[in-house]
């Protein structure tokens, strides 16, 4: 039940200036909350920058498309790839995908860095779902946020580091032991 806690929590969050697409939206909370009670027992969470604007802004689950999940809606790059690689390697399910800033900073059509402001707003919330599992960086902000090591994010031409990078983090990494960020 904690999971419903944390939703709630982040859906009534002002983090700086991003939209909070939780905030307004029974059918995304819903969605978070169904993923995080099903992935309540993964041991490994993959940690993007923030929230897309044709991904988690729409859909609600980070790296995960509106397209991917009901077969209408806009499609995202980043979330084909990020699905496609976790599909072959077999762990769709065995991860908890997830962004440092978990809304979505820009418009209902471009994304932008977060600030550092909304990174530090952000933080309980990453920190929270960090605890306990190994964290895997997707891209150099998360990666300095986790004090981690980072895979290559996928977008602008990152796809074929982000998957060679994914392959090797989860084929030298020992089950049960790798990297833990830095929260308590």
């Amino acid at each position: 039940m904690e999971h419903l806690e944390l939703v709630a929590r982040l859906a009534a969050a002002r983090i700086g200036r991003t939209f909070n697409q939780y905030a307004g939206s029974e059918l995304r909370r819903r969605r978070l909350e169904t993923y995080l009670a099903e992935r309540e027992s993964v041991d490994t969470i993959l940690v993007g920058e923030a929230a897309g604007y044709r991904g988690a802004r729409v859909s609600g689950l980070a790296f995960t498309s509106e397209r991917q999940l009901t077969g209408t809606g806009p499609a995202e790059a980043s979330a084909t790839i990020v699905h496609r690689v976790l599909a072959e390697l077999g762990l769709e399910d065995a991860v908890l995908l997830w962004n440092v800033v978990p809304t979505h900073p820009g418009t209902s059509t471009s994304n932008r860095r977060p600030t550092q402001a909304e990174i530090e707003a952000a933080r309980p919330f990453l920190a929270e779902l960090v605890r306990g599992r190994r964290a895997v960086a997707v891209g150099r902000l998360a990666a300095s946020v986790l004090g981690t090591p980072y895979v290559r994010h996928p977008a602008h031409g990152g796809a074929a580091g982000f998957e060679e990078g994914l392959r090797a983090a989860f084929a030298t990494i020992p089950p049960r032991r790798a990297t833990r960020a830095p929260f308590p």
